[in-house]
């Protein structure tokens, strides 16, 4: 039987104007890709923008172009679905510095080549100016959400604070307002990791063929562990020996865990771009809520008339609780409305992404 081809149903925005960056710079000629679904009022009031996480893209609800596999939370966004289309028009966007359509550093620079490592170092801010622009350029003024897990929560708690007046309401899954030194570490290690491959070249890669593969896939590796819960690990492999009886005695697979990590690292090579993970996970790194406003988290929330939901997961020891827990007491010192509520999932961070029930009636809750 034939495979039916990939569609590809992205659109580009060519800004207009040059983007300011956090870092001082201005970067001009940025392209934003972006997928939209369902139907914009007449009124443009039922706009809900999702903003993705690290490894994400805008192929929220549409099969992948390069792996042909379906949105990443297709399970969540469509008619009648949590995030219903048939109510909302619901707008994805690929964030600045990535691969998957907008300006990051595969994209050509001023001299036609790769920017590679001459590219600004950006932050969720940046990234959060690009999604504005893009707002800006479809003619809507306010939102009547903004939604988003993990990295991506991070760009809703960020558009929120930062564009008070351009969302009604932000729902904001398994995030944090800053990242502990935890966190930053073992993005260190999957830098590092990249940078160590002599593949690398610097990033100046792109007209060498193969990339630094093996550094990426380490670094994918390393990341996979901290998305999921060690019960999630111990229920799925445990120390079930891959495709064999006995130990081989050496460095192959032996164990399934083993080859499970070796798969997510080969395969996350196909579809996305060093520089562009070592670009990201640097912007998640920088993130602070708090001090971009004056070292008081509830300061950051000041301007904002928004009602605010909080989901964290028992078993996410990347973003625990806690975070979500700060983040909910910063709004109540700023005196918004927020709900909070921890669920219980056995898939750890990943849990946002996976079949949990509960989380899709909040979200329909909260959105309704």
């Amino acid at each position: 039987m034939a495979t039916a081809p990939i569609i590809d149903a992205s659109e580009v925005l060519a800004l207009p104007q040059p983007l300011r960056l956090d870092g001082g710079q201005s970067l001009s000629g940025v392209r934003i890709a972006y997928e939209s679904y369902g139907t914009l009022s007449p009124a443009r009031d039922n706009a809900i923008f999702i903003t993705h996480a690290l490894t994400g893209d805008h192929h929220v609800a549409s099969p992948h172009p390069k792996t042909g596999k379906p949105g990443w939370w297709v399970r969540m966004v469509g008619p009648g679905k949590p995030i219903d289309t048939d109510r909302f028009y619901v707008i994805c966007a690929n964030v600045l510095g990535s691969c998957m359509g907008s300006t990051g550093p595969a994209s050509p620079g001023p001299d036609g080549q790769p920017w590679g490592m001459r590219f600004p170092v950006i932050t969720i801010r940046d990234m959060v100016r690009g999604h504005i622009a893009l707002l800006d350029a479809l003619g809507i003024d306010q939102l009547h959400a903004v939604v988003g897990g993990s990295m991506g929560g991070m760009q809703a708690l960020s558009l929120a604070a930062n564009f008070p007046e351009r969302t009604r309401a932000a729902l904001v899954i398994a995030s944090t307002a800053r990242h502990s030194a935890q966190n930053i570490a073992f993005h260190e290690v999957g830098r590092q990791a990249i940078m160590a491959d002599p593949a690398w070249r610097e990033g100046d890669y792109y007209s060498h063929g193969k990339g630094p593969e093996k550094g990426l896939s380490v670094a994918r590796m390393a990341a996979h562990i901290t998305y999921l819960s060690e019960a999630g690990l111990t229920e799925k492999f445990g120390r079930r020996l891959q495709d064999r009886t006995e130990k081989t005695f050496g460095f192959d697979a032996d164990f399934q865990v083993e080859s499970y990590l070796r798969y997510q690292g080969l395969a996350f090579t196909d579809r996305f771009d060093a520089n562009a993970y070592l670009y990201i996970t640097r912007a998640m790194d920088y993130f602070d809520l708090a001090e971009e406003h004056g070292g008081m988290l509830a300061n950051a929330f000041a301007g904002s008339k928004a009602r605010f939901c909080l989901v964290s997961f028992d078993t996410d020891w990347l973003y625990p609780t806690a975070e979500s827990r700060n983040v909910a007491h910063a709004l109540t010192a700023a005196g918004l409305p927020v709900s909070f509520v921890e669920l219980s999932a056995p898939f750890g961070h990943d849990s946002f992404l996976l079949d949990v029930p509960a989380l899709d009636r909040v979200v329909a809750g909260f959105l309704g």
